[in-house]
């Protein structure tokens, strides 16, 4: 199985903004999309979905930026992988409205890669946020504005 990279993306922000949750100076877009090579405009779309979702606050303005709504212990990564993936069809059988497969009938595979697929969910469903980042961290500092040779 591979996640789509919406899915690595939203990982990085909630990662991100959990590294640096006791920095005075909040998290913003740019920071994260200079950080990790990302478009700021992919990044903010992202972060739209998370404050939807109720996991990202988004302060506008002078001095804004995201942060985390919740503690990264009551952030569980099986359930923000569900919410940021469009599916889990593994293989085309997976949709009986589209599935082509001649060997339906007689296939065990499906029911292999559906358990497989729950397997993989319930792993991440046993992980938090804070498991994933080591704590807050000081060496997670805004990148410096870069000023333009003379």
């Amino acid at each position: 199985m591979r996640l789509t990279q919406w899915t690595d993306y939203t990982l990085r922000v909630l990662m991100y903004c959990a590294a640096c949750r006791t920095r005075a100076q909040p998290v913003t877009i740019s920071e994260i999309a200079q950080s990790h090579d990302i478009s700021r405009s992919h990044l903010t779309k992202i972060v739209h979905q998370l404050g939807t979702h109720g996991l990202l606050a988004n302060t506008r303005g002078r001095g804004g930026g995201i942060a985390l709504l919740k503690d990264p212990k009551d952030i569980n990564l099986g359930e923000v992988v569900r919410l940021s993936e469009t599916d889990f069809m593994v293989v085309e059988c997976f949709d009986a409205s589209s599935s082509q497969c001649a060997l339906t009938r007689r296939c065990q595979l499906k029911g292999v890669l559906q358990r497989a697929t729950q397997s993989f969910l319930a792993v991440l469903d046993g992980v938090t946020l804070e498991d994933v980042v080591a704590g807050p961290s000081a060496s997670i500092k805004p990148p410096t504005s870069r000023k333009p040779a003379a």
